[in-house]
């Protein structure tokens, strides 16, 4: 038993890390447009299905986990658009290898070149300002890389560093080594984006389809409003309605999941 409490405690602490490190790099507006549109989508449901701002209160539990699909979804795209830095990185740092650059300067070259495609704030700026920062220090490359994969939470990053110290360590064909993986790993998140790109006209879809139910409702409520005031301030009206809350919610639910795909 204590043995499964431990496992479940090392797997939040590693939920909690990564939803810490990626939640960084959301920017203070994005927290705005998620919280009005959180306050939209709530008020909106309780004029909608009750026509009370005593259901505001009652939604609030709904509008923190509405908030939280959002934030799921934000972090997520924040862990894409890395995955996409990285992937210029080992493959601008494999290309300096091959014309003969040593480990550290190849990693000197490769800040100086993403410091052009990309700005100061963007994550892998961050991460490459710190790694040569600590190479400047004469600190092993070993080390800093292992730091660099301790800190960020991605397998591709950790399989990179894994088989790079391995390789440096062994004292093989280093270079043959590190461009067959980055070879491997920018397929792998290649394969991620395209994916993410088909899947984008689907979230569009399903986003319009999200607001169908509101809108039919609304429709009927202005166009036939005595047929409707017969679901409103009663109890039998008040359970139709919250029981077809209910089924949009299972539904909406179900839709974000069928949309989740994990490479």
């Amino acid at each position: 038993r204590m043995g499964k409490f431990r496992e479940l405690g090392e797997k939040w602490t590693t939920w909690f890390i990564h939803r810490s490190y990626w939640q960084q790099d959301i920017k203070k507006c994005e927290y705005v447009k998620m919280i009005l549109k959180v306050i939209m989508i709530v008020t909106g449901t309780a004029w909608i299905y009750y026509r009370s701002w005593v259901a505001v209160i009652l939604l609030i539990p709904a509008g923190v986990w509405y908030y939280i699909q959002l934030l799921d979804e934000c972090i997520k795209r924040k862990e894409q658009e890395f995955l996409v830095q990285f992937k210029e990185l080992i493959q601008t740092f494999s290309s300096l290898l091959n014309t003969g650059y040593s480990v550290e300067n190849a990693f000197y070259e490769t800040q100086k070149e993403l410091k052009i495609q990309y700005p100061e704030e963007a994550r892998i700026s961050r991460e490459l300002l710190l790694i040569t920062r600590k190479l400047r220090m004469h600190i092993p490359v070993e080390q800093v890389l292992e730091e660099f994969a301790e800190r960020v939470p991605s397998e591709d990053v950790k399989s990179f560093v894994t088989v790079f110290v391995t390789a440096k360590k062994s004292g093989g064909d280093m270079i043959g080594i590190i461009r067959n993986t980055t070879s491997q790993i920018g397929d792998k998140i290649e394969v991620k984006r395209e994916i993410d790109t088909l899947l984008a006209a689907k979230k569009y879809e399903f986003q319009i389809m999200s607001m169908v139910p509101y809108g039919i409702i609304a429709y009927m409520s202005l166009s036939f409003s005595d047929f409707m005031e017969e679901l409103y301030g009663n109890v039998t009206g008040i359970g139709v309605m919250t029981l077809c809350l209910g089924i949009y919610v299972g539904a909406y639910y179900l839709g974000v999941r069928l949309l989740r795909i994990d490479v």
